[in-house]
Parts: structure tokens; C-alpha cells; sequence
């Protein structure tokens, strides 16, 4: 029986190689992203995936996107949660969060808590979070948007710990959380830099990253089936320990509660206003 399988990022590096490779074995994928030439380049590797175009840094959207797929899709038996763009300098969206933060973080907690109901209904339902699980990165509550002093890296590792504490706090009796950590791959990384720093970083890639082929089957492995415990961490397709202050994944799934139930207060004050 086909599975259905949602992929957050699907038009780029893992996620299309995710997408190409699960509809070839039949299965049903909806491969999300935010650009239509991502659509394209997505039907070229995976013709049979949909592409679902989606700004997935705006709370709004997202919300829309969740509506959408959840009424779509009663049942999902996976949720990859790929989307993820490195940002050199600090990028605002319209609703006034750091990009990095929006993207990485916010993002992933509302589609995994949107879609819980469709994947509950699934007969082995999993939640994919490729991440950087393992890496020391750590919360900055005093400033999650990292408005006094962004740097790309040190938004890059907030939201790798911030994954961590998503799937720490994620509770469900059915659905399997992973967290996944591909390590050094080469989808595209030097794409956001400015020469001559963009050169040096696509010579390492092409020297030291792994090939996004073969980050793709113990991912693909993963999904087909998913680990006994409700959470689990994997580094390049090895299960490791973490060790995650519950109190910190609680922490943080309330302040995101309150950061994104105050976009809904301003723009219901702006329509009561207009």
C-alpha cells in the first residue's frame, strides 16, 4: 500500500533525493518549497512527487500549509522536516523574526503539532527532523532573534539545539521522532555565500562532503522503520546518546506557543482596526 510522505524542503539536496527515491518505490510524496524554479528542478529528479510551493519561515503560511495538507491528507505516514537555509547576514521576515529561527525552529514545531492528527491515523507514523543533533549548539533565551549580535553559525546552532528540545518535548504514543543528523553533505552549501568565501566553501564540499546519494538510505531506512523508542538521535546513520534538559524542551515549546499566538493577536488587530 502506498505510503504518503510530506518532505518540508523537498525541491533541494536531501529532501528531493528523499522525494525522487520514495516515489520510486510507489509511494506518495508532497515535496514542499518556497520557489517555483525549486518546483521545477524537483519535477525533473522526482516527476511523480507533487511540489507544493510554501513560504515556510512565515507562521501564516505555514498555517495555511497545515490546513491544507491535513485536510488533503488525513493520513501522513511520514513528516520530513528538511527546509533549512544558512544565512551569512541576519534576515528579518515581515512578521519579525530572525529567518534562521523562523525557518529552522518555528517551522518545525508548528508542522510536526499541526499534522499530528493525519499521522496519528497512520499504521507507523514517523517525524524526520534532519538537523545537527549533537553539535553543543545552545538556546539563546535572552535573545532568540539574536538581534544584538547574529552571526550565521551561531544561528545555525541554536536551532540544531533547538531541534533537539522539539523532539524532547514531542509526546505521542504512536507517532516515532528522529532526530537526524547527516553531518557534512553536499547540497549547495557555498550557494549563500559572496566570493571568495563562496569558492572556498564549494572546494570543501567537493573535497570532504558526502554525496547526497549516500546520505539517503539510512535516512530512507528510518522512514520504512521507524525505531521502537518515541525518540531516537542519529549522526550519519548511527544511533547516538543525547542528553536534553527536559525542562529547557518545555521551556521553549511555550515561549514558541506564545511568540506565534501573538502574530494571530496583531493581525486580528489589524483586520479589528481596519
Amino acid at each position: 500500500m502506498a505510503r504518503t510522505i510530506v518532505i518540508t524542503g523537498g525541491t533541494h539536496g536531501i529532501g528531493k533525493a528523499l522525494a525522487r527515491h520514495h516515489t520510486e518505490l510507489g509511494d506518495h510524496v508532497v515535496a514542499v518549497g518556497s520557489s517555483e524554479e525549486g518546483g521545477r528542478r524537483l519535477r525533473e529528479a522526482a516527476p511523480k512527487a507533487r511540489f507544493v510551493r510554501a513560504d515556510l519561515s512565515s507562521v501564516r503560511r505555514t498555517r495555511e500549509l497545515i490546513e491544507r495538507l491535513g485536510t488533503e491528507h488525513p493520513v501522513i505516514d511520514a513528516l520530513v522536516l528538511a527546509a533549512f537555509r544558512f544565512n551569512p547576514v541576519r534576515v528579518e521576515t515581515d512578521e519579525g523574526f530572525e529567518h534562521t529561527f523562523a525557518l529552522y525552529v518555528v517551522n518545525r514545531w508548528l508542522m510536526a503539532e499541526g499534522l499530528r492528527a493525519s499521522l496519528e491515523n497512520a499504521p507507523a507514523p514517523v517525524i524526520v527532523n534532519l538537523c545537527g543533533a549533537g553539535r553543543g549548539g545552545r538556546i539563546h533565551w535572552d535573545d532568540l532573534q539574536l538581534k544584538d549580535d547574529y552571526r550565521g553559525l551561531t544561528a545555525t546552532m541554536q536551532g540544531a539545539a533547538a531541534s533537539e528540545l522539539l523532539g524532547t518535548a514531542y509526546f505521542s504514543e504512536r507517532t516515532k521522532y528522529v532526530l537526524y543528523n547527516p553531518v557534512f553533505v553536499a547540497t549547495g552549501l557555498h550557494e549563500p555565500f559572496k566570493q571568495p568565501l563562496r569558492g572556498l566553501v564549494r572546494v570543501a564540499s567537493a573535497m570532504f562532503a558526502q554525496p547526497v546519494a549516500k546520505a539517503v538510505p539510512p535516512l530512507a531506512a528510518l522512514i520504512d522503520h521507524p525505531p521502537a523508542k518515541p525518540l531516537t538521535t542519529w549522526k550519519k546513520g548511527k544511533p547516538i546518546d543525547l542528553t536534553v534538559d527536559r525542562n529547557e524542551a518545555r521551556r521553549l515549546e511555550e515561549t514558541l506557543r506564545a511568540v506565534t499566538r501573538s502574530v494571530g493577536r496583531r493581525r486580528s488587530d489589524r483586520r479589528g482596526g481596519s
